[in-house]
């Protein structure tokens, strides 16, 4: 399992970012998400990277359109 960090912006609210937190962690195949609304950082731990993203976008956008995302670099 390998864990991958990204830029999150676009997010209204912490409130707003506890909801995504927890709707993501009940995604198989993503593990110990976390999202810091302040550092605007999403984290999470998977075995199938393209296949986890592909989760998160889809529920990100039924979140808010707005928000986006981006890899950071080791």
């Amino acid at each position: 399992m390998k864990t991958y960090k990204f830029k999150i912006e676009g997010l209204d609210c912490a409130n707003c970012a506890r909801e995504l937190e927890e709707a993501l962690n009940k995604e198989q195949g993503l593990e110990n998400v976390s999202i810091n609304f302040f550092t605007e950082k999403l984290t999470f731990d998977t075995e199938n990277k393209e296949e986890a993203l592909q989760k998160l976008k889809k529920i990100i956008r039924q979140e808010d359109d707005e928000i986006t995302l981006e890899e950071l670099s080791e």
